[in-house]
């Protein structure tokens, strides 16, 4: 793999509390990385501004909205959204919502990613929530509805990458947060997996926010994830 076609597989997630911060982590890593995340965090901080910026100035960018709400709320939401210029954003993982996003998208470039089961998630999580479904048939029941709706990725772990890839073919994107470096503090994540290894269960990209933009060296972190995936 190339470093170019690695560092077009690495999202950095600008979870940050101020807009100010996300900008200055921007500057540091300067050209090593070419994809950002914005979630609610700093969307919530003033972050749409930044995420227009940010795709006027090349990069590209992944809003993480988890959109869910009524078909026509999430379907205009959508259009807005296909009007900034991102490349990604989230919708949660239930049919209607899908297809509402789906079919707001015009002409546009954008990608719709569903989200099957958080990361943060485990069986006993869902057993908790109301769920009859244990993480695993959870993930490959919404991952075939999500197939079915048109929409045009997953956001799943690394862990569940392997069989939704054998299940859904090479088309559809595998995107993958729970992502850390060999080492690295797991945080509040179960369902973790290094660089390397989640490529080569099938993901397209992944999702890496705290192991860089806590590092006391960001660009030296991203450097070395990007070295990781190059070798996968």
């Amino acid at each position: 793999m190339t470093p170019e076609t690695a560092r077009d597989k690495l999202i950095v997630a600008l979870d940050l509390p101020s807009v100010a911060q996300a900008r200055e982590m921007v500057a540091v890593l300067g050209d090593s990385v070419s994809f950002y995340k914005i979630g609610m965090e700093l969307t919530y901080a003033g972050g749409l501004p930044l995420a227009q910026e940010l795709a006027a100035a090349g990069k590209k960018v992944f809003l993480d909205l988890k959109l869910h709400d009524i078909p026509n709320t999430v379907a205009r939401a959508t259009a807005q959204v296909a009007e900034m210029g991102a490349t990604f954003l989230t919708v949660h993982a239930y049919p209607q919502t899908m297809r509402a996003a789906r079919s707001a998208l015009g002409g546009s470039s954008l990608k719709i990613l569903a989200v099957t089961v958080m990361t943060s998630y485990d069986d006993s999580d869902l057993a908790a929530a109301g769920y009859a479904y244990g993480v695993k048939e959870l993930v490959a029941r919404r991952a075939v509805q999500a197939r079915e709706a048109g929409v045009h990725g997953l956001i799943l772990s690394p862990e569940e990458a392997p069989d939704m890839r054998a299940l859904l073919g090479p088309d559809m994107l595998l995107v993958t947060p729970g992502v850390r470096p060999a080492g690295a503090d797991i945080g509040d994540q179960k369902r973790v997996m290094t660089p390397a290894r989640a490529i080569a269960n099938g993901a397209n990209h992944l999702v890496v926010g705290r192991p860089i933009t806590q590092s006391p060296d960001p660009r030296a972190a991203a450097l070395e994830i990007l070295a990781q995936i190059a070798g996968a």
